[in-house]
């Protein structure tokens, strides 16, 4: 399987179980590994016959950007469901990243990351 990656996708969301967290909002940073054949696409030289990364990065800052929610696992989990719904991409890797997480000691980053798969 060919991988397509988008790295340090950034938006600002509102998710958090603390209501500051839901208040203020935050900045979340995303890298994306889509799994797909590119093979098609490669031969023909065609964009239709692969994932326009574009899009995907649009919407998945929009997940990000929209509802909130509690945890960063659900964000994760609704964002890999978004890039599932794109023809050809069989699976998907997702890091969320949540740099300014409300922790009493110093940090660099938190982060989750899941892997989705259609089947």
């Amino acid at each position: 399987m060919d991988r397509v990656a988008l790295r340090g996708l950034k938006a600002r969301g509102h998710h958090g179980v603390f209501p500051e967290e839901r208040e203020k909002g935050q900045p979340f940073v995303v890298d994306l590994v889509l799994g797909l054949d590119t093979r098609p696409a490669a031969a023909d030289d065609d964009l239709t016959k692969t994932v326009h990364y574009g899009i995907v990065a649009e919407e998945v800052v929009a997940v990000v950007e929209g509802e909130p929610v509690n945890l960063i696992e659900t964000l994760a989990e609704r964002i890999a469901r978004t890039c599932l719904k794109h023809e050809g991409v069989e699976e998907v890797e997702v890091c969320v990243h949540k740099p300014d997480a409300p922790i009493t000691v110093p940090f660099d980053d938190v982060t989750v990351t899941i892997t989705r798969s259609r089947v």
